[in-house]
């Protein structure tokens, strides 16, 4: 799933996502006031461009440059900054972010968790986190894929490496909040909702 993998898939389709922000993402947000925001994987840029418009100043990153370009086209906010980032072998944009949002995003577990703690490093105090993924059991078996998505991080265990800087608030499987694309059986979204601490005194 590198930026060729992700260009292509892009390119097959004049649109590959509906333009919309994912459901989880303004249930879970609408209510934080706004600040910097990270947006990981932004794709063709909704979430980043609703933050926008909601007041985020939003720095959005993809591995895709198509994705990025057709993001770049419909931003009419002047509020984000589209990046192009390969996080498994460079530095997250520079924190600290009121808010963290991995809408889907998939990133490769690894030995010692460096990418995954670079992240979480970028959380603000005070700050949100936000992962959302799809529930692997509405997934189809693994010989039917290109990939294993048991080689990706999931919600809960993102939750099980938190620290005591941390406060879980939603660590939950739930119904998705829009059906799910044409051609997949997305009928469970997984929800991590967390809280970096404030430094104590």
């Amino acid at each position: 799933m590198d930026a060729k993998f992700w260009d292509d898939r892009y390119l097959s389709r004049e649109r590959l996502f509906s333009g919309n922000p994912n459901g989880v993402l303004v249930a879970e947000v609408a209510d934080l006031p706004p600040g910097r925001a990270l947006d990981l994987g932004c794709g063709e840029g909704a979430d980043a461009l609703w933050l926008a418009r909601r007041g985020w100043q939003v720095t959005a990153v993809d591995i895709s440059d198509v994705a990025l370009r057709r993001a770049a086209t419909g931003d009419d906010t002047g509020r984000v900054t589209w990046t192009r980032v390969d996080l498994a072998t460079e530095p997250p944009p520079a924190g600290p972010f009121d808010l963290v949002s991995a809408q889907y995003f998939p990133l490769r577990r690894e030995p010692g968790h460096a990418v995954l703690h670079s992240l979480l490093a970028t959380v603000a105090p005070g700050g949100t986190l936000l992962v959302v993924s799809h529930d692997l059991a509405d997934l189809p078996p693994r010989h039917d894929l290109d990939v294993d998505p048991a080689d990706f991080y999931q919600p809960g265990e993102v939750a099980g490496l938190l620290d005591d800087d941390w406060a879980v608030l939603v660590d939950e499987i739930r119904p998705r909040t829009v059906p799910a694309p044409p051609g997949t059986h997305h009928r469970n979204d997984t929800v991590l909702r967390a809280r970096r601490e404030p430094s104590r005194p």
